[in-house]
């Protein structure tokens, strides 16, 4: 009895140790050493019931007051974060816009605890070619402005931009290949004429 409820604290330990709040069965399988799903699958769902994690989507557990990003980067993969989420932090667009937009191999909105998750739909070339993506230490991947901005203009034929003063030019015509659009080659020769 004592073995397996130290067994069980270790699994809890092992979750909070770890710089990531956001986990999958697989990741928290490789994290403990535990070999049996359904086992520890009937640990975790116990830890959600005594509110000692999270079980924000169906096969994702998380540590309370988990990182939104990260949740956004896992529901789906591969996925990276980009978009209006991206262009709004960097200043780019003013409107505010509340949800997540990532981009992903597939088109859904879901909300989870009163929060949106958008996700976008990319050829899967453009999807998992990471130039213009950074890849945090907490499993977030993020566009950089310039990525996000190409992505914005891919996806959306009407788009209006409030500033476009924080976007690197040199490093949106470096990162233009990556779509083989020569429509979207020619927005940004407008927009951004070198």
């Amino acid at each position: 009895m004592f073995s397996s409820q130290n067994a069980k604290s270790d699994i809890v330990l092992a979750i909070y140790q770890d710089l990531r709040t956001i986990f999958r069965l697989n990741d928290i399988a490789m994290l403990t050493g535990e070999t049996n799903f359904q086992s520890l699958s009937q640990k975790l769902n116990y830890y959600v019931r005594t509110g000692k994690l999270q079980n924000p989507r169906k096969g994702i557990y998380a540590k309370p007051a988990y990182d939104t990003e990260e949740l956004a980067c896992t529901i789906y993969t591969p996925a990276y974060i980009s978009l209006e989420y991206v262009l709004q932090k960097a200043g780019i667009v003013f409107q505010f816009d509340s949800r997540l937009t990532i981009v992903s191999y597939l088109s859904r909105s879901i909300e989870v605890e009163n929060k949106t998750y958008l996700f976008r739909k990319i050829k899967g070339e453009i999807l998992v070619n990471t130039a213009g993506i950074i890849r945090q230490n907490n499993q977030v991947n993020i566009a950089t402005t310039e990525r996000a901005f190409l992505d914005y203009l891919y996806l959306n034929t009407e788009s209006y931009f409030d500033n476009l003063n924080p976007i690197n030019k040199d490093i949106v015509y470096k990162l233009l290949p990556i779509y083989q659009s020569k429509a979207l080659t020619m927005r940004i020769n407008k927009l951004l004429p070198k």
